[in-house]
């Protein structure tokens, strides 16, 4: 099957072409990078490490239809936030009980994913921050539109959503939802994400908690090489 434009490597090297859209926001401390568990990690990886910002996750859970879990009803995000799909879930006359048994199930797994990649630590102070929210593609935007409407509760200065590839419609929604939109490519016709990457290998936990913990590593040891000097210890050494 022809797609008419090339595609991408893996999550890794769509992450380095986003990464060229979002300069305007390198070295500013006020910036973070939240990634959606698992497949916007790698992308997350590569664009904070390129802005030289922290990179953490925010964790989404889609809620998918009983029989057919790929077809995303809704999604359920940190902190317990439920965004539903209602007109889907009544045209295929889900019931209340059986609701509330998905949405029970995917609050424990995000509840265990939490714990894993946190592994004690707090969640960053997200208030008056500029948000790059990154995910490896968008298709319906259940889990991204969770994710910004739990965020928004937080206090942030500016929510930006930050994909590779996205479905055009999908991409233009967001824009009325959120301070800025980067969508790097929007195919038609769409079909899926995992169309657009020649390695669309699942991502494990074992991989989200390396890249965290390399990219904390990463920003700590250039905040060791480059110390921000105060400001008069900058004009004492000028010549």
């Amino acid at each position: 099957m022809s797609l008419g434009r090339p595609r991408y490597r893996d999550r890794r090297q769509a992450g380095e072409v986003l990464a060229e859209r979002l300069t305007a926001y390198a070295n500013r401390p006020d910036v973070v990078v939240l990634a959606l568990p698992r497949g916007g990690v790698p992308v997350g990886y590569e664009i904070a490490r390129r802005l030289h910002a922290p990179l953490d996750v925010f964790l989404v859970r889609k809620i998918g239809v009983p029989g057919h879990e790929e077809l995303g009803m809704g999604a359920v995000a940190s902190g317990g936030l439920l965004v539903l799909n209602r007109g889907l879930v009544q045209s295929l006359g889900i019931t209340e009980p059986v609701l509330r048994e998905v949405v029970t199930k995917e609050l424990r797994e995000l509840d265990r994913r939490e714990q894993r990649y946190r592994q004690g630590r707090p969640p960053p102070s997200l208030t008056g921050k500029t948000l790059i929210l990154v995910d490896d593609g968008l298709a319906t935007g259940s889990s991204m539109r969770a994710a910004t409407e739990a965020l928004r509760q937080l206090g942030p200065a500016k929510i930006v959503v930050a994909v590779p590839i996205a479905e055009p419609e999908t991409c233009e929604e967001f824009r009325a939802e959120v301070d800025e939109v980067v969508c790097a490519a929007t195919p038609e016709p769409f079909l899926s994400v995992g169309l657009w990457y020649e390695d669309f290998t699942q991502t494990s936990d074992a991989e989200v908690e390396e890249l965290l913990h390399r990219a904390r590593e990463e920003l700590a040891g250039r905040t060791i090489r480059d110390p921000v000097q105060p400001a008069d210890s900058r004009e004492e050494s000028t010549p």
